[in-house]
């Protein structure tokens, strides 16, 4: 069966090649499946509809019906026939973490997190090197929908991918975002600094900071520093129109192949008493 939108006339057209057995098939009426759950049954409107096929030779013919009543139709039909199932997510538990991360080694008041192969798909693949930082233990991990995570590109992705999020509504949120090295540099295995200057980076990487766009006016600070071999640039943004909110800070390095970039994220009424727990965050990101 095809059914086609004519805007025109505000009609849905609906046709179907069938045999003389199937065309008689469909003026019995409906399945009890479809009415007898809510305990109503089609309307008379819906009945007329779908026995408005009338066999003519080896062809039924063409009858438009309205697309309110398809509509209403539908309404009767269980939504799981209808909807396909959702995709999958990656790996997170939508509990407070503190109630199974290990508390911080530095810090007992923060938990500690450590990503490993079974929470995304990029470390799967070994397209990401392990990172790790710490949290407040009542922060949630949220899910990551299956076409942000890059489950679907692994190992080749070519645009930046989510690897894990976390949220608290009074705190604000962070996220850790990954981006193949070849989108910002030609040269293979290269570190943060073989890339560019840390505005250099994070004119690339900024719409991936604020969930939109990108403006230099919005960079305020920005610092260097190097734990152990690996070199982590850092930044302090006031972003008025950014998705992920008015206050961000990020913290970006490369390894291996890909570019990780750590951002902490507030609104202006979470930004006044978390600020100094999103530094803290920020401070601990390491890879």
């Amino acid at each position: 069966m095809t059914i086609r939108t004519d805007k025109s006339r505000e009609v849905l057209e609906v046709s179907r090649f069938c045999s003389p057995e199937m065309a008689a098939s469909l003026t019995t009426p409906l399945s009890p499946k479809f009415s007898a759950s809510n305990g109503r049954k089609p309307s008379n409107k819906i009945q007329r509809a779908l026995t408005a096929f009338h066999q003519k030779g080896n062809e039924c013919t063409r009858t438009p019906i309205l697309r309110r009543e398809i509509l209403k139709g539908l309404a009767v039909i269980p939504v799981t026939l209808i909807i396909n199932k959702e995709p999958p997510y990656s790996e997170a538990r939508e509990v407070e973490v503190g109630s199974y991360l290990p508390p911080s080694p530095t810090d007992p008041s923060f938990v500690f997190f450590k990503a490993s192969p079974k929470d995304t798909p990029a470390l799967r693949a070994g397209n990401v090197q392990p990172y790790q930082f710490v949290l407040p233990p009542s922060w949630k991990q949220m899910r990551v929908a299956n076409i942000l995570s890059g489950n679907y590109c692994q190992p080749k992705c070519a645009e930046p991918w989510v690897e894990v999020k976390f949220e608290d509504e009074k705190q604000g949120k962070v996220q850790v975002v990954a981006s193949p090295l070849i989108r910002l540099t030609n040269k293979p295995n290269a570190s943060i600094e073989e890339i560019g200057s840390p505005e250099k980076v994070i004119a690339s990487l900024g719409p991936f900071v604020t969930g939109n766009s990108y403006d230099p006016d919005e960079l305020i600070e920005t610092s260097v520093e190097k734990v152990g071999d690996q070199m982590y640039y850092n930044y302090l943004l006031e972003t008025p129109f950014a998705l992920t909110g008015t206050h961000n800070l990020a913290k970006a390095t490369a390894k291996g192949s890909t570019v990780v970039l750590f951002v902490a994220s507030a609104n202006d009424k979470q930004w006044a008493g978390s600020q100094k727990v999103l530094k803290t965050m920020l401070d601990s990101f390491q890879v």
